[in-house]
């Protein structure tokens, strides 16, 4: 068993895709399925169990994945401790980008690590708000974008920018409107996320206090799925211009800002406050606000 085995097979379960993976690493995927397959030889265990749509975790990878957090963690604390004192951004770091904007960040990111922090390595997941509060509360994570997150003693919270929730819908129906009244949304069927996710929790909570019953007929927990949906004619969806800019493909969509009143909503720069303030963190940091704030402008 070697770090790079334990690397690969973290990003294979994060990602949930080999394919996926591999294009993260930049590497060919019959040599990362190897380095997998290796470790399950190694450890006379089945870690994944392939599917036509990805892989999911047994029993045993679960397990594994857990000590493989903690290694990594350790390895990336002793090369930070040793970067420190030449304050060198060096080690590993995690970072976390919701769904609305992960398309969008990603490869820029990638592209920063490589010009301004050679010597450092980053692993890019995705997830919801909630998920990535308890992955900063636990440690697991090291930076992440969350919408309006709630207090938490272990993370630490810089707001970036602000947004107003949108009703997105194809130009045939919304076009002409420069905006959308709240109390008028209960007319139009909504695509939106699970309970519990941010983008549904504002929504719910000021239908609540604006007396107004939102028709949900459909919950998804994807934002390019969710906008294939409205393509589709199958109803409208209540998200940010930046997640509509990020998925721009087939027809075009209306985006009429939701008015009297507005539901606001607070883009922020998560960080663990479990985990030391190394150089590597405070740089990725202030990377991440700039793309961040840059390509949410550029929309």
């Amino acid at each position: 068993m070697n770090l790079q085995q334990i690397e690969t097979f973290v990003s294979v379960a994060e990602t949930g895709s080999f394919s996926k993976a591999a294009m993260l690493a930049d590497m060919a995927q019959p040599a990362l399925s190897r380095q997998v397959r290796a470790l399950e030889v190694e450890l006379r265990e089945t870690l994944l169990i392939r599917t036509g749509r990805g892989v999911t975790l047994t029993e045993a990878g679960r397990r594994l994945l857990e000590h493989s957090h903690a290694i990594l963690q350790h390895v990336a604390q002793a090369k930070a401790d040793l970067g420190c004192e030449r304050d060198q951004p060096v080690g590993r770091i995690v970072v976390g980008l919701p769904p609305s904007l992960a398309r969008r960040l990603t490869l820029p990111l990638i592209h920063a690590f490589a010009s301004k922090m050679p010597k450092a390595r980053v692993a890019i997941v995705e997830g919801f708000s909630v998920q990535m509060a308890e992955w900063l509360a636990s440690g697991r994570m090291d930076l992440g974008l969350v919408y309006s997150p709630d207090p938490h003693p272990h993370i630490e919270i810089n707001p970036v920018l602000q947004e107003c929730l949108c009703l997105v819908g194809p130009a045939s129906a919304l076009e002409g409107r420069d905006s959308m009244r709240f109390q008028d949304l209960s007319a139009f069927p909504l695509i939106m996320p699970q309970y519990g996710q941010i983008f549904r929790k504002l929504m719910e909570a000021q239908a609540r206090l604006s007396q107004v019953k939102l028709n949900v007929v459909c919950e998804v927990s994807s934002v390019p799925a969710i906008l294939d949906l409205v393509r589709g004619g199958y109803g409208y969806a209540a998200l940010t211009r930046s997640a509509l800019d990020g998925h721009g493909v087939g027809e075009p969509l209306v985006v009429a800002p939701i008015q009297s009143p507005a539901v606001m909503i607070n883009l922020c720069l998560a960080q663990s406050a479990k985990r030391k303030t190394t150089p590597l963190v405070r740089c990725t940091a202030a990377v991440l606000y700039a793309l961040t704030t840059q390509v949410c402008e550029q929309g």
